[in-house]
């Protein structure tokens, strides 16, 4: 039997049977049991190849074969993941935005940087920039992309600033380190490749940057920055 063969008969083994135990006992027969009167010596002929009436596997090769195809069984559920917005009646512009962008931002094509500014549940104006990446590796944007809840910047995010009470906070994230005492405002630097993301509209917003107001009814304004990181992997 050539390898690709031994391969496959393995692999149709593995799939068959749940434990290597399983596949042991399917080579004994009840002559073997009646001579033997042992079950784990039936086994242990079985996998010394000295009984058996099919194909002979080693204990390390089905155990290996098993892990193998159990990881790419994992591996395979979840690079077919749903995505958040798949299948949801986007209505508004800015929802659409996401919905665009999730894919990319889940798996590190792409990291955007949404800067909202509208009024939260106490009618105070607020405005901040979201790490949009991070934010769906933390929270289910189920209630977004379904319209149950809107997006707003929070004090835990990049920047987040309320106009009523003057209350502004910054943070790092792991994606972006903040910049916030640079005199021409402030500036966010992709991690990955240390790249530089200017948020000032009267500026450009750096190499491999993209700045896109989108035009929504859900806030009083919305932008969205996306940096495409050209670091080698």
């Amino acid at each position: 039997m050539d390898p690709e063969e031994g391969s496959t008969a393995v692999d149709n083994i593995v799939t068959q049977f749940n434990t290597y135990e399983d596949f042991l006992d399917s080579q004994i027969t009840t002559v073997d049991l009646y001579y033997l009167e042992d079950e784990s010596l039936a086994r242990q002929l079985v996998e010394l190849d000295y009984r058996g009436t099919g194909e002979v596997v080693k204990r390390e090769d089905f155990e290996a074969r098993k892990a193998a195809i159990e990881i790419a069984r994992l591996a395979e559920r979840t690079q077919k993941k749903t995505l958040t917005s798949a299948g949801k009646d986007l209505q508004d512009n800015f929802l659409k935005a996401l919905a665009v962008r999730e894919d990319d931002n889940r798996n590190g094509k792409v990291s955007s940087v949404i800067f909202i500014r509208d009024r939260n549940s106490h009618g105070q104006e607020v405005s901040g920039y979201i790490d949009y990446a991070h934010r769906l590796k933390i929270e289910d944007f189920e209630v977004y992309f379904n319209g149950k809840r809107r997006l707003l910047p929070r004090p835990t995010d990049m920047s987040f600033y309320n106009w009523d009470n003057h209350i502004a906070v910054c943070n790092s994230t792991p994606n972006y380190q903040v910049i916030a005492d640079n005199p021409e405002g402030l500036l966010f630097k992709y991690k990955r490749d240390r790249k530089i993301l200017n948020v000032d509209p009267k500026a450009q917003p750096g190499d491999n940057s993209t700045r896109t107001p989108i035009q929504t009814q859900l806030y009083i304004q919305a932008v969205i920055f996306d940096h495409i990181s050209r670091r080698k992997t």
